[in-house]
Formats: structure tokens, C-alpha cells, sequence
């Protein structure tokens, strides 16, 4: 094969491969260029201090990889704000007499936007998101909490989120 022909098929791949990645299904009106995220509230009795203001963060940084928006500090396009409102540990399935193996972390966040360009959209005062994720019952939660919350809990939570508000499922 010739090497201009190789070289077309790899520009063409390349260009066919990268739009798989970028293509999402994000619809964001044109006129709305802004965003804000106010930190969140913890209303969870037992959460851990840092928990919101490491998820109003990761939001922030989602919306700033995932969107076209600028994060704005002041009044903006579109206005997030939420508040941790649950943080429990759940015993996996157990039975009568015996002992559970599992134990599930569950997070609930709640969350409100404000949309102050497009009026169709009709987004609700307030929607709750949940997700979990499950460690031994050897394991105490201190040790594993971090992990949980960073590698399992926060990524789905913020797909979550980010798949509501921008690709309207």
C-alpha cells in the first residue's frame, strides 16, 4: 500500500475514533454560556465534613471538562446548588441469625437548577440522586470511605446529574 493511502486511512480513523468520544448527546442552548455551583450543604447528620465541598468541586470540574461553559462566580446562565441530605451505612441483604458479609455506603444528593435562558426548560425545584457502593464487613469505614466515595459513589452520581440536566434522559 502507498503511503499517502495509509496516511488518508489513519487521518480517517483518527477523525472517525475522536468524534465517538466527543459526541455525547449534550444539548445546551447557544445562548447559555455561563454556569455557577454554589458549595454544597450537608444536612446528613453523619457525613463527613469534606464531603460537600469535594462534590460541589468535582461538579465544577465535570461541567468545565464536559461543556463548552465557563465557570462563573456570580450570577450565571445556568445555577447549580444542592445539599447532601443522606450518608448511611446499609447491611447487604441479611438474614435472621447470621452475620452480613457486605455492607453497602449509600449517598443521597440533592440538587436544584436554574436555567436563566431557556424557558422550555422546566427543570425541578428539586431532584434527588443516589448511588452506593458496597465494602466488606471486616473493612471499617474510615479506611475505605475515600476510596468508595472517589472511585465508585462521586463518578456515577455526577453522571447522574450531568445526564439529567444536559442530555435529557
Amino acid at each position: 500500500m502507498s503511503l499517502r493511502f495509509l496516511s488518508v486511512l489513519l487521518l480517517f480513523q483518527l477523525l472517525l475514533f475522536s468524534g465517538c468520544y466527543t459526541l455525547k448527546g449534550i444539548s445546551i442552548d447557544p445562548r447559555v454560556t455561563t454556569f455557577s455551583v454554589r458549595t454544597f450543604e450537608t444536612v446528613a447528620t453523619n457525613a463527613p465534613p469534606t464531603l460537600s465541598v469535594d462534590f460541589t468541586e468535582r461538579l465544577k470540574d465535570k461541567m468545565r471538562s464536559e461543556t463548552r461553559l465557563q465557570l462563573k462566580t456570580g450570577e450565571a446562565d445556568v445555577a447549580f446548588s444542592g445539599k447532601v441530605i443522606d450518608f448511611r451505612v446499609v447491611p447487604v441483604a441479611p438474614k435472621p441469625g447470621e452475620l452480613v458479609e457486605l455492607n453497602q455506603l449509600v449517598v443521597v444528593i440533592q440538587i436544584s437548577a436554574e436555567n436563566m435562558k431557556e424557558d422550555k426548560i422546566e427543570w425541578p425545584k428539586e431532584k434527588s440522586f443516589s448511588h452506593f457502593a458496597e465494602f466488606s464487613n471486616t473493612a471499617d469505614l474510615q479506611t475505605v470511605q475515600d476510596r468508595l466515595l472517589q472511585d465508585v459513589i462521586y463518578p456515577q452520581l455526577l453522571e447522574d446529574i450531568f445526564n439529567y440536566f444536559f442530555n435529557n434522559w
